[in-house]
């Protein structure tokens, strides 16, 4: 019933003695010490006349980076060895934990995980902390798992456990209780249904249960092997066979989930042009809140990069001493060095995907330093920045994600690379003479403003383009998107369009295959209109209807928006470029989002049970979730629809539902499916509880578990969605 006996637990328990880092000067030692619950870390601070006590979650625990790996130990951190010093990164919006150890083994303790603390509520159940459960405690358990079970039924479990018939559960007992407690019938009735009278599978049982579920290539080999890696009775193991507790174990693992686990590794073909994929873009990346007042850091790039992010903005602006700064032009945003963000594109921008990064430049700055600019560029980067073309015989088509080219040197390949979009020259200047950055120029044409004041702001930035700077723009130079009318001459694939989400959704409703004909040549990045002073977002999915590459979100805002852009990328290896459907590639394509013709496919969900969904609200011990599932199709207009089940009123343990809900689907290939779980309320909006959005073509058929994601993106283990997914192609 306790934690696990490993060392660096015990010391945990018992407590570190921390610095935490602010400043070069400011460095507070801190008490931290995991809490009995295993899920907790409590911390003490000490304030003038008074001291205060605070806790953090495990779960909320993005990464723990050993070293001088944040913006404040890099700055702050050097009077610390490396392996003294640890950053806690937290998913969201709250502000990384830099720390330093007395002892670089006492850092290396604290390597928090929350998948490592696998841990019952009971310890915090059994109030009086000896070992045994009342009736009493049974019940706290029970509501600390978010189930409002019937007194008498829930006493009837506990005296059929009780055989010792002494009112306490204990040792056996209390593994029976839970054993009963976590029954699934619905398991138990598929499992009965293949299994026959001996209550076993053979693997030719389980063979043709897998062949019903859909899955290709199936065979007695693959039988046999699920066999020897989720059962868990060694006799049952050496024959051949798998009870219900392996049958369990194996459709809650990553092969029984509703992704299709051979997408979770690189499956596409990476050797088209650049034009041909969906890329992870990021708007404003070096926020990490509100785009008028809100923090610059190094932090937020990182982050996106963790998630899969391809292409980052970098705004630019005068600095002093010379050094450009980036942050949001106007505001009361803070400002961090041009440089220190190269330095994090070089040390973060490769962890995660080896393909290459696009580093979109909003371009403020003088002729002087654009040029240092260019020199951090190449100083930092060195040969992971790309310089020139990489194939001097065909320089202005576009490189793919692996550019295999028939004789491979070094620097003439894409991964591991860093791609530089920003104007080049000679390129079109207005009436003035000046060079547009790419929001002035959609400004420009959008906005109702007042002419006079518009030019004279006009000509306070007037700014030409450095040599330098423009050298760098290889195969991405910034361009303005006037119009859909094909210019005379070849194609401009090296060139990229920037285009507020207005003008992109006017496009693609005035000109839906002229707009995705362009796109099948050329990329274009679209980004939030500037009204949005909250950071919000626009929804993706419209501009990746027209074959948009980089669909620029903020990804420091949680939201259903975001939802969807993870779930775009969740596949290929989360690598960050997704191939576009084949319509959306072919140069002469007739296909319109406005009008994508007849139903194609129809996709049938039936939603089953849910598992261990999380309590909302935790201050409040008796309030227990009313939960519902609403399954939300989103691709074309005509595609886009939700339904939902029932609610099941105050149960959010093991729910119920059996509802069946269907779509007609007429572009299958752009769909994304959102299961989301929130909690019925009759007075007011309902409560969100979890989500998981995945691609319709990543979906896989028959009994399947959805692991739900937390607003922010963190896992909500064990919570889990159970339901029966069919597919019919027309």
């Amino acid at each position: 019933m306790g934690l696990t006996e490993d060392e660096d637990v015990q010391a945990m328990l018992r407590g570190s003695r921390l610095l935490k880092i602010r400043s070069r000067t400011w460095h507070k030692e801190r008490l931290y010490r995991l809490q009995e619950d295993g899920l907790s870390v409590w911390f003490q601070r000490r304030i003038p006349r008074a001291a205060s006590q605070h806790i953090f979650f495990v779960q909320h625990i993005e990464a723990v980076r050993e070293g001088h790996q944040s913006e404040g130990l890099r700055r702050f951190g050097g009077a610390f060895a490396p392996a003294r010093c640890l950053t806690i990164a937290f998913k969201g919006r709250r502000k990384n934990l830099d720390l330093a150890a007395p002892t670089a083994e006492e850092a290396q303790r604290w390597r928090l995980d929350q998948h490592t603390w696998i841990h019952s509520y009971l310890h915090r159940a059994d109030s009086d902390q000896d070992s045994k459960m009342s009736f009493k405690e049974i019940k706290n358990l029970l509501r600390m798992v978010n189930v409002d079970m019937n007194d008498m039924y829930a006493y009837r479990l506990f005296k059929e456990c009780d055989h010792s018939n002494n009112e306490r559960l204990e040792g056996a007992e209390i593994e029976a209780f839970l054993r009963r407690l976590l029954k699934r019938p619905e398991l138990e009735e598929i499992f009965h249904r293949y299994s026959g009278e001996d209550r076993v599978l053979s693997a030719s049982e389980l063979l043709e249960f897998l062949e019903d579920q859909g899955e290709d290539g199936a065979t007695l080999a693959c039988a046999w092997q699920l066999i020897q890696t989720y059962e868990l009775n060694e006799t049952a193991k050496q024959h051949e066979l798998m009870t219900l507790d392996g049958f369990m174990m194996y459709l809650l693992s990553p092969e029984g989930a509703a992704l299709n686990v051979a997408h979770t590794s690189v499956f596409q073909d990476m050797g088209q042009p650049l034009a041909h994929y969906f890329i992870s873009s990021s708007h404003n990346t070096y926020l990490t809140d509100s785009q008028i007042g809100g923090t610059s850091s190094t932090e937020a790039y990182i982050r996106a990069f963790a998630q899969g992010c391809r292409c980052v903005e970098l705004d630019c602006w005068e600095g002093p001493g010379g050094e450009p700064i980036i942050y949001h032009g106007h505001t009361l945003t803070s400002k961090i060095l041009f440089r220190d963000v190269i330095q994090a594109v070089r040390d973060h921008a490769f962890t995660l995907s080896p393909y290459p990064v696009i580093l979109s430049l909003e371009n403020h700055c003088g002729l002087e330093q654009q040029a240092v600019m260019a020199r951090h560029l190449r100083s930092i980067l060195g040969d992971m920045l790309v310089t020139q073309a990489l194939d001097s015989h065909n320089p202005e088509e576009l490189p793919s994600p692996e550019v295999m080219l028939l004789d491979p040197q070094p620097g003439r390949q894409l991964k591991g690379r860093v791609l530089v979009k920003g104007k080049k020259l000679p390129a079109t200047r207005n009436e003035d003479g000046r060079i547009l950055s790419d929001r002035e120029e959609e400004e420009e044409e959008e906005e109702e403003v007042d002419e006079a004041l518009e030019a004279a702001e006009q000509r306070r930035r007037a700014k030409q383009i450095s040599p330098e700077l423009s050298a760098l723009a290889v195969y991405c130079g910034a361009t303005r998107l006037r119009s859909l009318e094909p210019s005379p001459g070849p194609p401009q694939s090296c060139k990229v369009g920037s285009l507020s989400e207005r003008k992109a959704r006017k496009f693609t409703r005035e000109a839906g295959t002229s707009f995705v004909r362009h796109n099948t040549q050329q990329m274009t990045r679209v980004y939030p209109l500037g009204l949005r002073m909250n950071s919000a977002n626009y929804n993706p999915q419209e501009m990746w209807n027209s074959g948009c590459q980089l669909v620029a979100l903020n990804f420091q805002t949680p939201g259903y928006e975001m939802d969807l852009n993870t779930g775009r990328f969740l596949i290929n290896g989360q690598c960050g470029y997704v191939l576009k459907p084949a319509y959306l590639r072919q140069l002469n394509t007739t296909f319109d989002p406005e009008c994508p013709g007849p139903p194609r496919t129809t996709l049938t969900v039936q939603v089953l049970t849910a598992q261990q969904l999380p309590k909302l609200n935790a201050e409040k011990p008796n309030s227990i979730v009313d939960p519902l599932v609403r399954v939300e199709i989103h691709g074309v207009p005509e595609d886009c629809a939700h339904k939902e089940t029932d609610y099941v009123l105050n149960n959010g343990f093991n729910p119920c539902w059996g509802q069946a809900l269907q779509f007609q689907l007429r572009a299958p290939e752009l769909v994304l499916v959102r299961f989301v779980v929130e909690d019925y309320d009759t007075t007011s909006p309902n409560d969100f509880v979890g989500q998981f959005t995945l691609p319709l073509n990543s979906l896989k058929q028959g009994y399947r578990h959805i692991h739900l994601l937390s607003k922010d993106g963190a896992s909500l283990s064990p919570a889990t969605l159970f339901v029966h997914i069919r597919i019919q192609n027309s």
